[in-house]
């Protein structure tokens, strides 16, 4: 009897978890149309629209150009820039099978690399808050969260513009490889080597720390 109570048990909790997954499947795929509505409208010169799209995507924005500036009235500045470029521009937005963001995050990169060209600014790594980097577990290439965030820091300022851009948007971002790849206009096969390299270097300089 008892067998069969924990039978019955398991096949119950099989079927809800099942059914949680299938409800934010459905939850998933339904904020992606309410999204592609959006994209839609504000195409059409709808400002409304353009604004849910801009409170949707705002933050994520935000900190990304705050983590390559790290100066918050830059980093408000650029941002805003950001969508002011997004709007003039929506009418000439083509989706290509990736999210909304991943031309955002193409239009905030370049208007990161423009401020650079544009300024000298005297920055430092080290001024960027801890809660701007991901403490959530991860696979095996992912940075071990032991291992002092200020050191951390100072050690991805020393990377290459690619490598950092690369790091920040896998492991901050949350990023897939084809959505990093379509951002910053290489294969995704290049985009692993950048991460590779990146990590083989943070991982040496980390050492040389210690």
């Amino acid at each position: 009897m008892l067998q069969g109570v924990t039978n019955y048990s398991y096949v119950t909790n099989s079927v809800y978890a099942t059914l949680a997954k299938q409800n934010l499947n459905l939850f998933v795929l339904y904020m992606k149309d309410e999204e592609q509505l959006l994209i839609e409208k504000a195409k059409n010169g709808d400002g409304a629209a353009f604004g849910k799209l801009y409170d949707l995507h705002l933050a994520k924005i935000y900190r990304f150009v705050f983590l390559k500036v790290q100066r918050k009235q830059d980093a408000e500045d650029i941002t805003q820039q950001v969508f002011s470029s997004a709007w003039q521009n929506i009418a000439n937005y083509e989706f290509k099978g990736f999210p909304f963001s991943s031309w955002l995050y193409r239009i905030a990169g370049n208007a990161v690399i423009d401020f650079y060209r544009t300024s000298k600014p005297n920055i430092s790594i080290d001024q960027v808050p801890e809660e701007f980097f991901s403490e959530s577990p991860g696979d095996e290439d992912r940075i071990d969260t032991a291992i002092d965030i200020g050191v951390v820091k100072v050690a991805l300022a020393k990377l290459e513009t690619d490598q950092q851009n690369v790091l920040l948007m896998k492991f901050v971002e949350e990023l897939s490889n084809g959505e990093i790849a379509e951002i910053m206009g290489k294969t995704e096969g290049a985009v692993r080597v950048i991460q590779h390299r990146a990590l083989k270097q943070l991982k040496e300089k980390l050492d040389d720390k210690h």
